[in-house]
Order: structure tokens, then sequence, then C-alpha cells
């Protein structure tokens, strides 16, 4: 549900020529294309409807909702492979005390990996790759017992 969720705020923020997808691979290189829970788009990615993957240079934002089974994979591999591809921005969003908190990284061009710019819990509120303005306690719903 986060992520339908997340989708769901991401759509309404998006500028015009970006766009946010799910269920959907970005190659990344010669036999590697991960399937991130949620990437936006930017500028010159195509459109046409029966795209099923996108090259790492049209994604702008790479993000992965950790569970149990992925988090080795969304904490330690893919940031690494997303980076190397030039992907600019990585959110990994974890359950903390039963909130939503996103890790938010940006790509520095010097070292080509990604740096550490912040960790949201209540809000998520950024400037790239456009405004953003979330409630993350909006993410997460207690479940029922």
């Amino acid at each position: 549900m986060v992520i339908h969720r997340l989708y769901n705020a991401l759509e309404d923020l998006a500028i015009r020529d970006h766009e946010v997808l799910s269920r959907m691979t970005v190659k990344l290189g010669p036999r590697q294309r991960p399937e991130p829970d949620l990437i936006v788009v930017g500028p010159g990615a195509p459109t046409d409807p029966d795209v099923t993957c996108f090259d790492a240079a049209d994604v702008v934002l790479a993000v992965e909702v950790v569970s149990p089974e992925s988090a080795v994979r969304d904490r330690e591999r893919k940031p690494v492979l997303y980076a190397e591809a030039g992907i600019p921005h990585y959110w990994r969003i974890e359950e903390i005390h039963g909130q939503p908190a996103v890790f938010v990284f940006e790509r520095d061009p010097g070292t080509k990996a990604y740096a550490s710019a912040g960790v949201h819990h209540d809000r998520l509120k950024l400037t790239v790759p456009f405004d953003i303005d979330i409630d993350l306690t909006t993410l997460y719903r207690p479940r029922a017992r």
C-alpha cells in the first residue's frame, strides 16, 4: 500500500514532462534490468504506451521500499547499481516504529556514488527532482488486529 500511496502523492506533485511509474524495469547495462518500486522519468523519456523498460539516462529518481526479503538488495546492491548508471536521485523507504522513514540520496558526479541528503520521518519536503511536500504519516496505516 505504501507504494500506491506514494505513487499518488508524487503523481500529484510531478511537474510537466516528468512521469511517475511503477512495475517498470530500468536498463542499467547488459543483462542488468532491475525493477524499482517506483521511478520518475524526466523530459525526453519515451512516451510510447508499449514501453516496458527505460534507460537509466531517462530516470531522475528510483525509489525502493524495503521489506525483509529485499533489505540487503535495497540497502547495499541497488544503490550502487543506480549510482553507477547515473540515476541522480535514490530514495529508500523503511518502516520504523510503524511509520515510514525516507532515506534520501543524491548522486555525487565526482565520485559517481550516492551521498546522503537526509532522513525524513513525518514530512518529506524537497526541491529535487521537483518540489515535493508529502505528509509521510499518510503512507502507512495501522494494521487491524
